[in-house]
């Protein structure tokens, strides 16, 4: 099987290039992927899918040119086949209203803010990616161990009544 792959969309390359600082010490059980407009993450998730790739986590700017953050995870939402994918919205730019369609319609499992602290967003990517990991591969825990966040191990182990 193919690693999971992290998308994210970006219509800055600075941003996603740090980004792809930021979150370097999950490649070795994740992949990193970008894509610079929602319809280009589109065709990239097409792509993935089509090899049999897992989705772990769509990291998403909301203000982009054509389709917004907001839109586009809400896209994502509404398709079964990323029923298990994360959702992590990043902006500036928001507003109170914006926020708040984020989570109704986009579904998003989390809302940080630009500019981020890079420990802090590693830290909330950890938690997204462990629980896509007992969401989606639960019997492979195991494997992602290195990289998950302990307290949502734990929690999930103590749920289903240990290892």
């Amino acid at each position: 099987m193919s690693k999971p792959v992290i998308l994210c969309v970006d219509d800055q390359r600075e941003v996603l290039a740090a980004l792809t600082k930021d979150l370097e010490p999950l490649t070795s059980h994740f992949s990193l992927v970008d894509a610079e407009s929602a319809d280009e993450a589109i065709d990239v998730l097409d792509d993935l899918e089509a090899g049999g790739t897992p989705i772990a986590l769509i990291i998403s700017d909301h203000v982009m040119p054509g389709v917004s953050g907001v839109d586009f995870l809400s896209k994502i939402a509404a398709q079964s086949r990323f029923a298990k994918t994360r959702k992590l919205l990043l902006t500036g730019l928001a507003t109170h209203e914006d926020t708040i369609r984020a989570i109704n319609e986009g579904h998003i499992d989390n809302y940080t803010a630009k500019p981020w602290q890079p420990g802090t967003l590693l830290a909330t990517v950890k938690k997204l990616i462990s629980e896509y990991v007992f969401d989606a591969l639960p019997d492979a825990y195991l494997d992602y161990k290195g990289v998950m966040d302990p307290d949502v191990m734990i929690n999930r182990l103590q749920r289903r009544g240990g290892p």
